[in-house]
């Protein structure tokens, strides 16, 4: 697993991992591509990956948090609505649509869409000083309907 990684130095896959994790990314590439297992830092591409994983699903959850908290805000205060919220709402349906097109992670945004929804409305609720009864009890949107949103000022 180890190897020339610099000028005279001699330094193991596992070190660059903590020294330079960009160019540790690109060792790892690298031996991938030439399907050279010898030089894979397995453990710490084992945790590489799995940080990614959960990164992605808190990313996917926190712009459905966002987003809802956004749309909620929007219906229960018409008379305030600006364009900043409208610009927050279209460019987080917008991300989430993106950031969605794979399976794994939509599956997981469907998935966590109740428990997003019910951070937002306490999010909405701190922001507007309405309570949370002010707010639906349950989701009114699907997944779907969030990424096609589109309001108007």
């Amino acid at each position: 697993m180890g190897g020339e990684m610099s000028a005279g130095r001699t330094e193991t896959a596992g070190d660059l991992f903590l020294d330079d994790e960009t160019a540790w990314l690109e060792l790892m590439s690298d031996a991938v591509r030439r399907r050279d297992v010898e030089s894979i830092d397995w453990q710490h591409l084992s945790e590489y990956l799995g940080d990614m994983a959960r990164r992605d699903r808190r990313e996917m959850k926190s712009r459905l948090v966002v987003l809802l908290a956004h749309l909620l805000k929007w219906t229960a205060q018409p008379n305030q609505r600006t364009r900043g919220w409208a610009a927050t709402i279209l460019e987080q349906s917008q991300q989430l649509a993106d950031f969605a097109g794979s399976g794994v992670l939509r599956a997981h945004a469907e998935a966590v869409l109740s428990s997003a929804f019910d951070s937002a409305v306490k999010l909405a609720a701190k922001e507007t000083g309405l309570s949370a009864d002010a707010f639906p009890a349950e989701c009114p949107y699907t997944f779907d309907g969030l990424l096609a949103v589109d309001p108007t000022v």
